[in-house]
């Protein structure tokens, strides 16, 4: 097949998402001819599945406090967080209309509480701006004499000095983010990091999850303990859900993002049902809830203290007998009752597929890419943003930062 030179442009950006996106209109302002190439019908598409479908689009917090929630590679981030922080995000999406609220742990939404409002906006103010929308499929960058020249496509070539790959991970490829970018990267001589899945649910050995499937815990506290080094990973109070083959939910999404190479009894994740009552206290509440009604079996005792979905699976686990009346019940089986509510413990066997993963762990390796630019340290007017690099972040609006900071510092350089 004829392949047809399309159009030439000052600056090419591939992928249409979040930092796709935010670096073109950054760019279209400065003056340069941008075009964006997309293969998506529509541009945004993992955006709109973000933050439950209401986009938390960052943290309303200093560039210091981002730095603190970004496990890998931290210190890549300092010079661009420097010059694009959360405030700066918050403003730019103000200026376009958008307003903003700040809501638990400092995320920040749309008042609308919709994230087609972030992506209507994003995509308002490329076209306002000028960009060209290019509907294609990015098959190899055009690299001449060390330079990238542009990007040939499935429909033809496009051509320009500056070429921004903005391809997200490999997570959620249904929006489009099939990992194209690390093939890209790789022809460009780059190394890749091993990808893995972050933000996860995660499966357990245990298979009782499965008997509390749909069960959402709103104020527990979760902890992540490698038991390797006998250390806490993470620990935080929120909200979770048990599913058919382990655990998910905000907390449980937060906790993956702290584990690496997973093996068997690696990892273990303690869940605190009762955050707020201390051991004795706890006790108190369950002889004075046997107390009320002491001629009751012990599986019709727990229903004001637990959701009707998990009494079955705390009366087994517990290993006092069902039918037992709760006036025998010994204090030793009321402290076994205690310790499992607070500490109700799960072995983690995997993380559930990449493709069900929020983020992607791993990418071009951040070595090879200016920190202050973007660019690549070997192919000249050639960057990288985004997700496709090897930098990620916990939950909160933090991973989103990454992709405007990234994108702000790369549009303002080139």
């Amino acid at each position: 097949m004829e392949v047809r030179i399309m159009s030439e442009f000052d600056v090419l950006i591939i992928g249409g998402g979040a930092s796709g996106l935010f670096c073109a209109v950054q760019s279209a302002w400065l003056g340069k001819d941008t075009a964006i190439i997309e293969h998506m019908k529509n541009p945004g598409r993992k955006l709109l599945i973000t933050g439950k479908g209401r986009c938390n689009v960052t943290n309303n917090c200093d560039a210091e406090t981002v730095m603190k929630n970004i496990p890998r590679n931290p210190s890549f981030m300092y010079s661009a967080l420097s010059r694009f922080a959360p405030e700066d995000t918050m403003a730019f999406f103000e200026s376009l209309g958008v307003e903003l609220k700040t809501e638990r742990g400092n995320r920040v939404f749309p008042q609308s509480d919709k994230a087609q409002t972030i992506v209507d906006a994003l995509v308002s103010a490329a076209k306002q701006a000028g960009i060209r929308f290019i509907s294609d499929d990015a098959r190899e960058l055009i690299i001449e004499d060390g330079a990238v020249k542009g990007v040939s496509c499935e429909n033809g070539e496009y051509y320009a000095n500056k070429v921004v790959v903005a391809t997200g991970g490999r997570s959620y490829p249904l929006t489009g983010s099939t990992g194209d970018g690390y093939k890209l990267a790789r022809q460009a001589g780059h190394r890749v990091t091993e990808i893995s899945p972050s933000l996860c649910p995660i499966v357990t050995e245990e298979r009782h999850c499965a008997e509390m499937m749909g069960l959402s815990l709103r104020n527990c506290t979760l902890t992540l303990y490698d038991n390797q080094t006998e250390k806490a990973l993470f620990s935080e109070l929120g909200e979770m859900l048990f599913t058919h083959f382990g655990l998910s939910g905000p907390l449980v999404l937060s906790a993956s993002a702290h584990m690496d190479k997973i093996t068997k009894g690696r990892y273990s994740v303690s869940i605190d049902l009762k955050p707020a009552l201390s051991h004795e206290k706890l006790d108190e509440r369950i002889l004075r809830d046997f107390g009320e009604f002491p001629n009751r079996d012990f599986s019709n005792s727990l229903k004001k203290l637990l959701p009707a979905k998990m009494i079955d699976t705390v009366v087994k686990l517990s290993g006092v007998e069902p039918y037992k009346k709760v006036n025998q019940i010994t204090k030793a089986e009321r402290g076994r009752l205690a310790e499992l509510l607070k500490d109700m413990r799960f072995n983690v066997k995997s993380l559930r597929p990449i493709e069900e993963a929020i983020i992607t762990r791993g990418g071009v390796d951040v070595k090879e890419i200016s920190p202050k630019t973007m660019e690549s340290k070997l192919v000249q007017g050639l960057y990288f943003i985004g997700e496709v690099l090897d930098v990620d972040a916990y939950t909160g609006g933090f991973n989103l930062q990454i992709a405007f900071s990234t994108a702000y510092a790369c549009a303002s350089e080139m």
